[in-house]
């Protein structure tokens, strides 16, 4: 990048990421029509944002169009349920995708300026904004073939001739790292009859989105920018990994990549101080947090994608061995950075970032026992030519029990798992299925065709609140006791995600979490992650279980099967 004006010399941190990545391909004019995109964002952005995370942050995801009524679209909908029976217990909504799409629910986005249609308006997530503060989604890396920018590629309309990567097939790609069992390239025919194959690392529908290109940067970070002035406070860096391509590498985690959510950071911390950058990366622990940078310049919070299986590996051998061993290791680059963390979401249970941390015939029995009990899997293409499971497709009420257990059993897993999140340091984040709890949705599947669709059923608002308020159902059990631990959690400041954090087995069976904050207040997470009682020695004295509300004092301790207890001194 060539010398620039003094009086364009705003930002050191976004001229050394645009000088890193493009050199003198980004000119001065890419630059002035940068910096004018900003002033307008800090002139329009007022909202004043949290400067950093607490205890008080917990996260709800959800669809947008979760919730269906007679009278009244999604989004409205979901307002009115969100305000009766979940503004008290979360304190940000991360919304998934609500943009206009055309597949793979939301993640194959048309326009990413407006909120699809069907779903609402703009002045319906001003409403969520005034009960919640939200996270959107920044799906950077690729968008719908539906698209209008795709449009004008095909029309070969001047100013979009490089908006998306065209790679010659013969050339070798097999150094890439697949995703998904589908072809990396996708021929298209353009106005002139030209065929181009054409960069689709998720589908054919979701067209890779080359970056090489300074006009497509300046363009998404305008669609970044218009996120942050609609009031995101959150927001998430979609399949970000796969952002740069250079042939002859894997295509993932390249330097560049890591550059450009560095200016991405940089930019929004320009416009909107006090946002957070959540990358989405479903890869091998090493490689997921490396996208904290060195700890003040790449992303806030990164998903502790090892978290979900591990804690669902713990309870399905009734061993905290691995899952404690894995924990010890984490550490934060800075107390600028947590970790986002989650057992459940849209996707499946991600199986990636068990690798490295459990021998891959582990891995293999985990899968094919879950798949006995009804669970579906997903898989993915090797550059050897073999294939490997990259995900299992469940619900983790329905990961984490046998079919053939009551819902006595079931609902003390499952609220055994949410207390190990919760008890994580770190922004915990709770799928909108898991606190209804909800079961596999196989007819789901079976309409839509694909195998995610098991853990993403939306239902009529009269039905789920009936099932609610209806005290014999499980549902309704769930729902006030995740709800209730979460209020529990928001309430101790031991549990802010950079108070000290303390992991150890007390016997294989058996796990200690202690969470000390910087005020002195500490609270000791036992959980008996096993179907037998436990008797285990430990010392407390004065204590009390904030979860059984009863006083704890001794040197013998006793936990049910399944039971959890949070000691506070």
């Amino acid at each position: 990048m060539g010398p620039l004006p003094r009086e364009m010399k705003v930002n050191q941190k976004i001229q050394k990421c645009l000088s890193e990545v493009y050199g003198d391909t980004f000119s001065s004019l890419h630059y002035e029509a940068l910096v004018a995109r900003l002033e307008k964002s800090q002139k329009l952005i007022k909202k004043n944002r949290k400067a950093h995370w607490d205890e008080g942050d917990v996260v709800l995801i959800t669809y947008a169009d979760q919730f269906y009524a007679e009278d009244k679209k999604p989004l409205p909908t979901f307002n009115q349920f969100y305000n009766e029976w979940l503004k008290s217990t979360f304190s940000h909504v991360h919304l998934l995708p609500f943009y206009p799409w055309s597949s793979d629910d939301g993640f194959s986005v048309i326009n990413y300026y407006q909120v699809a249609e069907e779903t609402g308006d703009w002045n319906d997530i001003k409403q969520l904004a005034e009960s919640s503060r939200l996270m959107f989604d920044f799906v950077c890396n690729h968008m719908s073939a539906k698209s209008e920018w795709f449009n004008n590629y095909l029309q070969q309309l001047d100013g979009y001739e490089e908006f998306f990567i065209a790679m010659d097939p013969d050339t070798d790609l097999s150094n890439v790292t697949r995703p998904r069992a589908l072809p990396l390239l996708t021929p298209f025919t353009l106005k002139d009859n030209t065929v181009r194959h054409l960069w689709t690392t998720f589908s054919d529908d979701q067209i890779d989105l080359n970056y090489a290109n300074p006009l497509v940067l300046l363009a998404m970070v305008d669609v970044l920018l218009s996120y942050l002035e609609q009031g995101a406070d959150y927001v998430r860096l979609d399949a970000v990994g796969f952002m740069w391509k250079e042939p002859g590498t894997t295509c993932i985690h390249l330097e560049k990549t890591h550059q450009l959510i560095k200016l991405f950071r940089a930019i929004a911390d320009c416009a909107a101080p006090g946002t957070a950058i959540i990358t989405e990366t479903n890869v091998p622990h090493k490689d997921n947090i490396s996208y904290y940078g060195n700890g003040r310049d790449e992303a806030h919070m990164v998903y502790q994608f090892s978290l979900p299986p591990l804690v669902l590996h713990a309870v399905q051998r009734q061993d905290t061995t691995t899952l404690c061993q894995w924990a010890q290791s984490l550490e934060l680059p800075s107390t600028e950075t947590t970790w986002f963390n989650f057992l459940a979401s849209h996707d499946g249970i991600g199986l990636n970032p068990l690798r490295g941390l459990l021998p891959e015939d582990e891995i293999m029995r985990l899968v094919t026992e879950l798949q006995q009990e009804g669970a579906l899997v997903n898989w993915k293409n090797n550059p050897d030519g073999s294939r490997s499971p990259y995900e299992i497709n469940v619900t983790y009420m329905d990961a984490l029990t046998p079919g053939n257990s009551s819902d006595a059993e079931r609902f003390s897993r499952f609220i055994l798992a949410h207390a190990i999140l919760l008890s994580f340091p770190g922004v915990p984040a709770i799928y909108i299925q898991s606190i209804l709890g909800s079961r596999n949705d196989y007819e789901g599947v079976e309409k839509l065709g694909y195998n995610r669709a098991i853990n993403r059923k939306k239902y009529h608002i009269r039905q789920i609140e009936t099932e609610l308020a209806d005290e014999t159902c499980l549902r309704h059990a769930i729902y006030h006791e995740l709800s209730r631990l979460i209020v529990l959690r928001r309430n101790s400041k031991a549990f802010h995600p950079d108070s000290d954090f303390k992991i150890n087995s007390v016997t294989p069976a058996v796990m200690q979490i202690k969470r000390t904050a910087e005020t002195g207040e500490e609270i000791t997470g036992l959980f008996n992650i096993s179907a037998q009682t436990q008797t285990i020695n430990i010392d407390i004295e004065n204590g009390f279980d904030l979860i059984s509300e009863e006083s704890i004092s001794g040197k013998e301790l006793t936990l049910h099967a399944w039971q959890v207890m949070w000691v506070k001194k």
